[in-house]
Order: C-alpha cells, then sequence, then structure tokens
C-alpha cells in the first residue's frame, strides 16, 4: 500500500502534533518539536512522517538509518566525525546507522522522513511467516499498532509528483 502525504510543506503547524522538547538539548530554552507520524513500525521501516523543530542547538538521539527531505527552513548538522553539513529547503540527505552528532537550527525547519530498520533475519522470517500463512488461510492480516491492510480491491493511489511530469499512478 502507498503512503501520499500531499503537500507536507503546506500544512499548517497547528495541525502537527505536539511532540515536546528535543531528548538531549545543548541550548537553552530547549528546541521544541511538532510532527506527524503517517507509518509507525511497519517491518523495515520504523517510521514516517512530517518532522518540524524550533531553532535550537542539541545532540542528535535517532540511531536508526533516516532518509529525509528538507521542505522548509535550515539548519547544520556536525557529525561526531566529519566536517559539518548546511541543510536548507529542498536538500535531501541518507543518515547511515550510528549517525551520531549535534543539530544546529538556525530557523523552524520541517522535514519528511523515513526511519529505516533492517530486520534481523529472525524478524524478517516472522513477518514472511506471518504474511504467507495468513495469505494461505485465506484470513486478512491483524492490525498491529494502528496500520491495517489494504483491502484487495483498493484502487491505485498516487505515489509521486514530478513539476515536468503529471500525477502518476501505482
Amino acid at each position: 500500500m502507498a503512503i501520499l502525504i500531499p503537500q507536507p510543506a503546506a500544512i499548517r503547524k497547528a495541525d502537527l502534533d505536539s511532540l515536546g522538547p528535543v531528548k538531549v538539548p545543548l541550548s537553552f530554552p530547549a528546541a521544541t518539536l511538532v510532527g506527524k507520524k503517517f507509518i509507525d513500525d511497519i517491518p523495515g521501516i520504523d517510521s514516517m512522517g512530517i518532522w518540524e523543530c524550533s531553532p535550537g542547538r542539541w545532540q542528535r538521539t535517532i540511531m536508526e538509518e533516516e532518509f529525509a527531505h528538507f521542505i522548509s527552513g535550515s539548519a547544520r548538522f556536525v557529525p561526531t566525525d566529519g566536517e559539518p553539513i548546511d541543510i536548507r529547503a529542498g536538500d535531501s540527505i541518507w543518515f547511515p546507522a550510528n549517525s551520531a552528532g549535534v543539530w544546529e537550527i538556525s530557523e523552524d525547519v520541517r522535514k519528511v522522513y523515513v526511519i529505516i530498520t533492517r530486520p534481523t533475519l529472525l524478524k524478517r522470517l516472522r513477518f514472511w511467516l506471518k504474511h504467507n500463512l495468513g495469505r494461505w488461510l485465506d484470513t486478512s492480516e491483524p492490525a498491529q499498532n494502528g496500520n491495517h491492510s489494504a483491502p484487495k480491491s483498493a484502487e491505485p493511489v498516487a505515489v509521486w509528483r514530478s513539476a515536468r511530469q503529471p500525477l502518476k499512478n501505482t
């Protein structure tokens, strides 16, 4: 099932969920977070959603692999081992697992992100068994953590859009 986040830059801040202050602030007052998860804990993906942060300086605490596309604002990420990375709206970045460093947010910044988990062999086997046994028994998979299987008769979902190409369907 495809997940479309229509116009994430246009979503009002008031329509996002308050996530509180950052976990390890290095400046005061602590930067605060708002966001919305569109996927939460499916095999291979820890979460996907929109994340916004107010100005401040803080230690990165996400140690999973992450891909993010910044849609507004600007920031700097200073890796523990490496040169500072300046990020602004329109930039995309991938962090390998265990990327440690410090965020320096100079203005409100918003990103669309995917936190990636590389499941162990045991987790992949469990998922495969559950998925295939469900098909074999011709039963739908039970919802987990608020995620529901798409109905078999689901219509195609728009999955990407380009300035040069029309809306595509899968």
